[in-house]
């Protein structure tokens, strides 16, 4: 990594040159050079853009919204760069109720609803183009030679379709504002102190909560994207399958990386830190260290998602033999976890009450349990009704899903898991059993084994749609699945 200056705040750098770093090779910059770098550069400002696809669909968002709390001022930040150690950052991710509302994925990035008449104005506060009169789009370390160019104001106003100011200017102007406020907290602690009393928790969570209930149905694009986002996450699987020898021969951080790789290439990331569990790592829920064995003859847990350039997320899980056959063993737990599925997917349907998969895969995994004698005499209402299955069934058996792999997290409970299924939510079909290696309840041959296979489900006007069917989910079908790839 080329060694940078340390950057100042846009008031500093208009008075002062760029302050070099502690330890720079080069002790300052002569008039001479800083007379030369302000001129010889082309114009690059681009004209005649188009908005971007979803930026109809944003304005309908922030029009609800706008509706929602009227004469209230409502801030809501991108969030900042975050450092990953010293003066490296990590990967900037935008907040999902920003990106939700303006489609705009930039650092530092504020939109703001300032109520005008029965509804408000949105303005969009970003960086503007680096200034090449001060040095700061060379000299600073977030200036655009260090980091690449960014849109220009006009630029970002035709993507976008809302008008665009200068960011820098933002927080003055909210320390003087008056009248009510409400802003998302958590993403720009420099906003946040402007607003420290103008705002109160109660009105902000009122927000937060708007918002996140907002995302519980998708519209047409925020659907398209998810079946993007799927189907790529079964190209990546398909591309796990082909490297298993490889995997064997290093660890899962073999998968993982492999993943990783059709994650980037036709999309932004992955949704969530992939779970690439061989063995017993499988019955951990959230494994994600990725440093264990990969052994022929054990099951592979992989749960990982695409995050599509528009940052929605896949959430598929599909638990594999590495040898590409399943054990009698391994098939009658797997056949237990797909029966439980297939009931929690049938209950997905409008009208119908969220928790209903739930309850009908779980009724089908307690079945089981007491069919293979691990609950001794006890019947099956009285294992549910005590929860005695949670031993082996651990998690809930779904959860809504989007922008946020855990999508629609600060929705009130009655809307969410109490309230009822609408068409255009979707949520993940995901039980499983897990046997952890050290369970003395269950015979020896169960333990260390883990099995979850989860899909995205889309509620439909009449049922429900697989958007991650393209995966193949019955035992026997996996095995030829994988021959299949192998061999391509």
């Amino acid at each position: 990594m080329a060694d940078q200056l340390t950057p100042e705040t846009p008031d500093e750098a208009d008075e002062k040159p760029i302050q070099q770093r502690k330890n720079g090779l080069y002790p300052g910059v002569s008039d001479e050079l800083a007379e030369n770098m302000k001129s010889g550069w082309a114009d690059t400002e681009l004209r005649g853009l188009e908005p971007i696809a979803q930026a109809g669909h944003t304005a309908d968002r922030r029009a609800a919204l706008s509706k929602r709390f009227p004469g209230e001022r409502l801030v809501i930040p991108a969030g900042n760069l975050k450092t990953r150690s010293n003066d490296t950052e990590y990967s900037f991710r935008a907040s999902t109720e920003y990106a939700y509302l303006t489609g705009d994925q930039t650092e530092d990035g504020v939109l703001v609803l300032e109520p005008e008449g029965d509804g408000h104005e949105a303005t969009l506060y970003l960086l503007p183009r680096s200034n090449r009169e001060n040095g700061e789009f060379w000299l600073s370390g977030t200036g655009e030679l260090w980091v690449g160019r960014r849109h220009s104001l006009a630029e970002a106003e035709q993507l976008l379709g809302l008008p665009a100011k200068d960011v820098r200017e933002l927080a003055a102007a909210l320390a003087e504002a008056t009248g009510p406020v409400r802003a998302v907290r958590g993403h720009d602690a420099a906003i946040e102190a402007a607003l420290t009393d103008k705002v109160t928790a109660e009105r902000d969570e009122e927000l937060r909560v708007y918002l996140s209930e907002a995302r519980l149905v998708k519209d047409a694009f925020e659907i398209a994207e998810l079946q993007k986002a799927c189907d790529s996450t079964a190209r990546g699987f398909e591309d796990v399958v082909k490297v298993l020898d490889k995997a064997e021969a290093t660890s899962e951080r073999y998968i993982e990386g492999t993943f990783f790789l059709r994650a980037r290439v036709e999309g932004n990331d992955i949704g969530y830190g992939s779970i690439c569990a061989a063995g017993p790592h499988a019955t951990t829920l959230h494994w994600v260290r990725n440093n264990g064995e990969v052994r022929s003859g054990d099951l592979l847990l992989l749960d990982a998602g695409v995050e599509t350039n528009e940052l929605y997320t896949a959430d598929i899980t599909r638990t594999l033999p590495i040898n590409g056959t399943f054990s009698p063993l391994q098939r009658k737990i797997y056949d237990a976890v797909y029966e439980a599925q297939e009931a929690g997917i049938a209950a997905v349907k409008p009208g119908a009450p969220y928790r209903d998969f739930h309850d009908a895969a779980q009724r089908v995994l307690a079945e089981k349990l007491v069919e293979w004698g691990l609950l001794g005499d006890l019947d099956v209402d009285k294992v549910l009704e005590l929860g005695l299955q949670r031993r082996w069934t651990l998690h809930g058996t779904g959860h809504m899903l989007g922008m946020d792999v855990h999508d629609c997290a600060a929705a009130r409970t009655e809307t969410y898991v109490g309230g009822d299924l609408e068409p255009g939510m979707c949520l993940t079909v995901e039980p499983g059993l897990y046997f952890q290696a050290d369970d003395l309840t269950v015979p020896e041959e169960y333990r260390g084994i883990g099995v979850r296979i989860e899909d995205d489900i889309l509620v439909t006007e009449d049922g429900n749609e697989n958007l991650s069917a393209a995966l193949p989910r019955r035992a026997d079908e996996v095995e030829a699945w994988m021959a299949q790839v192998k061999q391509a």
